[in-house]
């Protein structure tokens, strides 16, 4: 007995530690002053930095008292988060340079333009940083140590302060993803005791789903700084391009048991575009972190774990603008304090760290000033040489018969500050320009690389990401017609009818006009063959409005379709007869087309990513509601009241207990859509027959060191790949090419029916890679495998995709799957 009890003390002891009490000696340098008239965190957000983690209305109202109060800071606000929250950038440089603030910043972007930088003296030039933290939101210490690094930089006196002010302008966004921070701000502190349990399994440690890693929609800001779909990216990628900033950092968080990671990456891992020299100076000022670093006694780590290869993340992104991105990933406390391998890891400690490395930049950046400032300009100077050396000289893209779509692809460019021109109903990109490197790293097509490991995706093609038309040309007319605003294309009705009105399913925007039709209780039907009226021909997926037997009259039908028009930019055409060449508008070839009432699973065992990305899509785009539905209430929820329910990538074990509830409802006549790995639990549980392919790579005598890195090449991070189309299929109304690009990142594949009395909807071509990694072992066997199927289930359909048709937000090309399988999926 007094064994157990010892026991119990000891174990009660080893996971209980005292609030750990800092005060700002335990973070700030010493040796210096401070200026007694700039408020320090504790006196404005009401505790010592460290103590609780900072809730994003406390950060934002400290980073205004010191603007206010600081003539060494003006602050900002360009825009805000889904959620409402400012989006703030502070400016912070000494009162001398603020006086001439716009003439600094238009001299430094000369830099980026190789016609005008040669005369520019970069000794009298200050550096320019971007010091950004917490893109993830659960992973605090960031942001937690920016209320440090601003007060420092407001507050510290003496001749280096001044002196690193002098010659840096420093951007300082104190948080790059304020929902996200403030949802696990509000996680830790509600589970926080008085006695910090350090034990992991304390709530404390466990957050809810969808944590607070991603934003209000639930997505991973750091894989948009390319794409730049989400307002926070906006915000941030216009700023970057107002400065064109030398350096960049992205204060992360990574697993509890870790130590400090700071750049450069693994080497083989870095995109070919990026120039050698870039990580020759990540590693020169990396001696400046290692140097903090052993001061203070903190382990670290370089050239490990992590890569510079794609450009949508923040660490990579200046990389292919001229400048140098750090990441910083620091072992995570996830909360207050949690032991690790390491001993206890305690949230201050954390802070202490990412404050370290703020300062080891901000210093690496003062003395290599003329350096980075150089490379800056060299960077651009040499992309004018490999322009010359291209043969190709310009770029065409668009899709007249998908303006809408053919408008986002443009107005992604226009925020990256890529010029374009209008050329004949489309546009031309000339290569000659200042951000060459960075259309090459959009457009192209990769398919050999160094190393057969990526953290993140290995392709990003985005012309094939939105099913957009693009090819090279190597003669340049002259161009006049530069496109200086963008404004969405508007949709017209042709005319007043009396008898029916048509639209074809091409533009991005039709899934949103037909609801608007069928959400005012208006009577429409989608067309199953093509046909032809008043000399213009018709596709598949045309939908029909009649115009009489409505519940509107005639007059006001009109009126609803002008404004739908206006709003889609979904062209729509009278009818004045039925009499057609080909099916006329009374066939039964017509469907009627109902009103959908969608729902997607969120929860414990979903992806939360692609969930996320779904409700945003729906929602923000095509204004259609869909509920969430959570995995813990499923068993019992009545799922009459839906026409169509989607399961995200799940392996499926949370649903187990509502099996027959989901069966039930397919079988009443529900459509299910099932995404990513959920199809092997609707295998297994019988909601569809599927024959499933595995490759097996035939390896031997592989050293234990290198057994991870075998299995990390059969894993297909995200690469693109070629589609055959039936464009008969309702799953393909809307498509207007026979082939399509698809976005894979599952080894999830599908054998075609052995019998093939039908055509395969969708199927992958014999030779299907198309841009990015992808082993030969996968390659072999995914070659004419299907990446959809669909099943009859009592009265209702069972619809299947191997892989995410709605990838990061980006992937505009493949979300008509999807809205087709919503709208249609009874008919297939």
């Amino acid at each position: 007995m007094k064994k157990i009890l010892s026991l119990l003390i000891f174990i009660s002891i080893s996971t209980i530690v005292a609030q750990q009490k800092v005060d700002l000696n335990y973070y700030l340098p010493q040796g210096i002053s401070y200026n007694a008239n700039i408020p320090t965190p504790k006196s404005i957000i009401g505790f010592q930095v460290g103590d609780w983690h900072v809730s994003h209305d406390k950060l934002v109202e400290y980073m205004k008292v010191l603007a206010k109060t600081s003539d060494r800071i003006t602050i900002e606000n360009r825009g805000t988060t889904y959620e409402g929250r400012p989006l703030l950038l502070l400016t912070i440089t000494s009162p001398k340079n603020h006086q001439n603030i716009e003439s600094i910043r238009n001299e430094h972007l000369k830099l980026s333009d190789a016609s005008l930088s040669s005369s520019l003296n970069t000794n009298e030039m200050p550096l320019v940083i971007y010091q950004g933290y917490s893109i993830h939101g659960n992973e605090p210490s960031g942001a937690n140590a920016g209320l440090l690094v601003a007060y420092y930089l407001a507050a510290a006196e003496g001749d280096y302060i001044n002196e690193l002010l002098d010659n840096t302008v420093i951007l300082f966004d104190p948080s790059y993803n304020p929902d996200g921070l403030n949802r696990f701000a509000s996680w830790v502190n509600t589970h926080k005791s008085q006695n910090i349990i350090t034990d992991n399994n304390d709530r404390e440690y466990s957050e809810a789903w969808p944590r607070g890693r991603t934003n209000h929609y639930w997505f991973d800001m750091n894989r948009d700084w390319l794409v730049s779909q989400l307002p926070e990216s906006q915000a941030r990628i216009k700023s970057f391009h107002q400065w064109k900033p030398n350096i960049l950092t992205d204060h992360h968080e990574m697993g509890t048991n870790a130590t400090f990671f700071f750049q450069p990456g693994i080497p083989s891992r870095t995109h070919p575009l990026t120039p050698k020299l870039n990580q020759e100076l990540t590693a020169k000022i990396g001696e400046y972190h290692a140097k903090a670093f052993d001061k203070i006694g903190s382990l670290y780590y370089s050239e490990e774990s992590f890569d510079d290869f794609y450009y949508g993340k923040g660490s990579t992104f200046p990389d292919i603008n001229g400048g140098i991105g750090i990441l910083f990933e620091q072992a995570s406390a996830r909360g207050h304090a949690q032991q690790s391998d390491n001993g206890v890891l305690k949230f201050p400690f954390a802070i202490r760290n990412q404050f370290t490395a703020a300062l080891s930049t901000l210093k690496a950046g003062k003395n290599m000033r003329t350096d980075l400032l150089e490379y800056q300009r060299n960077f651009y100077k040499n992309a004018q040489k490999e322009i010359i050396r291209d043969k190709n000289k310009a770029i065409i893209f668009g899709d007249t018969s998908n303006k809408t779509k053919t408008f986002h692809f443009a107005e992604m460019l226009k925020r990256q500050k890529i010029k374009f021109y209008s050329n004949n109903g489309n546009y031309i990109i000339p290569l000659n320009q200042p951000n060459y490197r960075m259309i090459k790293g959009m457009f192209e097509k990769r398919t050999t690389f160094k190393d057969s490991l990526f953290y993140d995706v290995s392709a990003w093609t985005l012309p094939l990401a939105f099913n957009i038309n693009y090819s090279y040309t190597s003669k340049i007319s002259n161009l006049s017609n530069e496109v200086t605003d963008l404004s969405f294309p508007k949709g017209i009705v042709s005319a007043k009818s009396d008898y029916a009105y048509l639209f074809e399913w091409n533009e991005y925007y039709t899934p949103k006009a037909l609801y608007n039709i069928l959400k005012k209780g208006l009577r429409a039907k989608v067309a199953m063959k093509p046909f032809s009226l008043n000399g213009k021909n018709y596709d598949y997926g045309t939908i029909m409005i009649p115009a009489q037997n409505q519940k509107l009259s005639a007059n006001k039908i009109y009126d609803l379709l002008k404004k739908t028009a206006d709003k889609t930019g979904v062209d729509i055409n009278a009818a004045n007869t039925g009499l057609t060449k080909g099916i006329d508008l009374g066939s039964s070839t017509f469907k009627i087309v109902k009103k959908p009432k969608v729902a997607v699973l969120v929860g414990d065992g979903i992806t939360s990513y692609d969930a996320g990305e779904i409700w945003h899509l729906l929602d923000t785009r095509y204004q259609i509601p869909i509920t969430k539905l959570d995995t813990k209430s499923l068993s019992k929820a009545d799922l009459s009241k839906y026409t169509t329910i989607i399961i995200p990538n799940t392996s499926g074990s949370t649903l187990n207990t509502s099996k027959e509830n989901l069966k039930t409802f397919v079988k009443n006549g529900g459509i299910l859509i099932g995404y990513r790995n959920s199809l092997k639990w609707l295998n297994t549980n019988k909601f569809i027959s599927l024959d499933l392919k595995k490759a097996n790579a035939k390896t031997k005598n592989v050293a234990f060191d290198q057994r991870q890195n075998l299995k990390g090449a059969q894993v297909i991070g995200g690469a693109i790949f070629e589609a055959e189309l039936d464009r008969t299929h309702p799953i393909n109304f809307g498509y207007s090419q026979h082939k399509i690009a698809l976005f894979r990142n599952t080894t999830v594949f599908i054998k075609p029916d052995s019998i093939k009395t039908y055509k395969s909807a969708i199927q992958y071509t014999k030779n299907p890679l198309l841009s990015g990694y992808i082993s030969k072992e996968n390659l072999k066997i995914m070659s004419e495998t299907i990446p959809f199927k669909t099943a009859k289930l009592g009265k209702g359909k069972v619809i299947v995709f191997t892989d995410n048709t709605n990838f990061r937000a980006f992937w505009y090309g493949t979300n008509k799957l999807m809205m087709n399988a919503i709208f249609f999926g009874k008919f297939m």
